[in-house]
């Protein structure tokens, strides 16, 4: 059981929600601060304050007041003139990240909703009810205001739900689970849609699988290393010790543990003085992307306990303050610098991929091909990788450079932080299948050199990638042997397979 705060969140704990099916339930607490909030807001509207959002329009309409009679229809308005989201749903698993993070941002007891509408969104999550979500049409400010509406329109017994495995009316998947759809009061609606779960939600799970991208570069780096005969002197701590980067010395030794053994490898002036650079560098490449993943992570911990609503109500109501939280900058940027340093996992591991294929770099034989010449054997392979990493870097551009004025002006910057984390899981996708490639290319060369000589961590690993992608005898359909091994690769727990000793993962 997962206890929620506000506060407290940890990437763990998504983790359990998301893809352990792990229970949720708001502290007492909380649920006390969420109350004390709540009473501000009914007190505001008995007193017939203006403050924007519980009795003003939005945006542009904030300066037009409304009635106290009307202040449940303005709610109620509001989610559906702005649920205008299109395009492909988001996965279950974004919906599913999305409640989590919006319930616990309202557990803050910044914004003034009722308990009982914290417990609907928990209700939701233990259920299995989640939300339909259009992918396309958030700005990133005043918040994902479309994607959230899609959210808010469940409680309310509007929109559609996935449930049980299907796609069906929210209305029916409540009734199913004895869930009363809610009528939204004084700025419940603005406080269900002004924040950043959406781009946060695609964020936290990009992260989780980058986090594994980025481990799993370093083992299939390290069977490269076998395969090519790589020169093992570059990893010597001595050498990543001298720069100082913690992460790239982190790399340098988890890659020294998994050849450990290896009779396949070679030492500096053996074969040959040094290594090109894309197996020479690999702890500086790979060190610096964990330097960015780090960043992010930092990032993503702050946005999920953070209040991004507005306004935000401080002091037991005395102090109603409007201000610009929702502004998604911090997680766009996240983004962003996500999108460069995963791509960068790709670029090399393809130019290993070259090296491991090509005749003239190496002494395998051409292509990797059991007969080469007769048969093309990984040829169009690294074709498909360098279209995958060459795809990458059209993502790659920075989202949030972009921004275009809304609501007459009123909102003038924008930060397109959920296009930039869409744009970053596509991003992590392609690097996936860029290395499912690489690794179906080192298991055939260390096939040709005798998998007896490797060591025994990425013996290990070869003989676990091999049940799902038996060795090249003959040109086959590859396309199939990718996919089926990049799914491999994200359902694998890595830190699990890596953790025979706990220094080894972060």
């Amino acid at each position: 059981m997962i206890t929620l705060t506000g506060h407290t969140l940890t990437l763990n704990e998504v983790r359990q929600v998301l893809f352990e099916n792990a229970k949720v339930k708001a502290s007492d607490e909380s649920m006390k601060d969420a109350e004390r909030s709540r009473k501000s807001v009914e007190d505001i509207v008995k007193d017939k304050r203006v403050v924007y959002g519980i009795n003003t329009g939005f945006g542009k309409f904030s300066d037009v007041r409304i009635d106290s009679d009307d202040v449940e229809a303005l709610q109620t308005n509001l989610i559906l003139s702005h649920a205008c989201g299109v395009g492909e749903p988001f996965s279950e698993e974004v919906s599913r990240a999305m409640v989590l993070l919006r319930a616990n941002a309202l557990l803050k007891g910044f914004s003034g909703v009722r308990p009982i509408l914290i417990e609907r969104l928990i209700q939701l999550l233990n259920s299995r009810i989640h939300p339909v979500i259009p992918s396309q049409g958030s700005l990133g400010a005043s918040g994902d205001l479309a994607p959230l509406s899609h959210l808010a329109l469940v409680l309310m017994g509007k929109g559609e739900v996935f449930y049980k495995g299907k796609r069906v009316e929210a209305k029916l998947a409540l009734a199913a689970e004895l869930i009363t759809p809610l009528t939204l009061k004084a700025k419940e609606g603005l406080a269900l849609i002004n924040g950043t779960q959406a781009m946060t939600a695609v964020g936290v799970i990009n992260y989780l699988e980058a986090e594994d991208l980025a481990y799993q570069s370093e083992l299939i780096a390290s069977m490269t290393m076998e395969g090519l005969q790589g020169v093992i002197d570059a990893f010597d701590e001595d050498i990543h010790a001298a720069r100082g980067y913690s992460q790239q010395i982190e790399v340098a030794g988890r890659i020294r543990h998994y050849l450990k053994g290896s009779q396949l490898v070679t030492k500096q002036g053996e074969l040959r003085v040094q290594d090109a650079y894309s197996l020479r560098c690999i702890p500086q490449v790979a060190g610096a992307t964990w330097q960015a993943l780090d960043y992010v992570k930092e990032k993503l911990l702050i946005e999920m306990n953070a209040s991004t609503d507005n306004p935000l109500i401080f002091q037991n109501g005395q102090k109603v303050l409007s201000g610009g939280n929702f502004h998604g900058q911090p997680i766009a940027l996240a983004m962003d610098f996500m999108k460069i340093a995963v791509s960068e996992l790709a670029n090399i591991s393809e130019r290993r991929v070259e090296r491991l294929v090509n005749p003239q770099l190496n002494d395998l034989p051409a292509f990797l091909s059991p007969q080469p010449g007769l048969q093309s054997g990984a040829m169009i392979m690294q074709y498909c990788a360098a279209s995958l990493v060459s795809e990458n870097k059209t993502l790659s551009h920075p989202a949030s450079v972009d921004s275009i004025p809304s609501s007459a002006n009123q909102e003038d910057h924008v930060s397109m932080g959920t296009i930039a984390a869409r744009h970053a899981a596509m991003i992590i996708q392609n690097v996936r299948r860029v290395l499912a490639v690489e690794l179906i290319c080192a298991m055939q060369a260390v096939e040709y050199r005798g998998i007896a000589k490797m060591a025994v961590t990425t013996r290990s690993f070869f003989e676990q990638a091999r049940k799902v992608v038996p060795s090249i005898t003959e040109d086959r359909i590859f396309s199939r042997d990718i996919e089926a091994l990049a799914s491999w690769l994200k359902e694998t727990e890595w830190k699990k397979q890596l953790r025979g000793n706990q220094k080894w993962v972060k």
